[in-house]
């Protein structure tokens, strides 16, 4: 089961590296195939594994023809 589970859109989104100043481009090319791709941050509403719904920051990779891959809970606001 996944660590948590989206449930509003992301609001706030703004990118935090691209290109060249992505320390994993290389891996990330490799495993899921070559791309512009960006590292990105923004905000939602989650729902966590004990059921308990908090508004977090979310970093994320996302490029075009590809999509959004590995997101990461970083930081609870409130």
């Amino acid at each position: 089961m996944p660590e948590f589970e989206l449930v509003g859109e992301i609001t706030g989104t703004e990118v935090i590296a691209r290109g060249p100043g992505i320390r994993d481009l290389a891996r990330l090319n490799r495993q899921y195939g070559k791309g512009k791709w960006r590292k990105l941050k923004g905000y939602a509403v989650v729902r966590l594994k004990n059921g308990r719904e908090r508004r977090t920051e979310l970093h994320w990779y996302e490029a075009h023809g590809i999509g959004k891959r590995e997101m990461k809970r970083k930081r609870y606001i409130e």
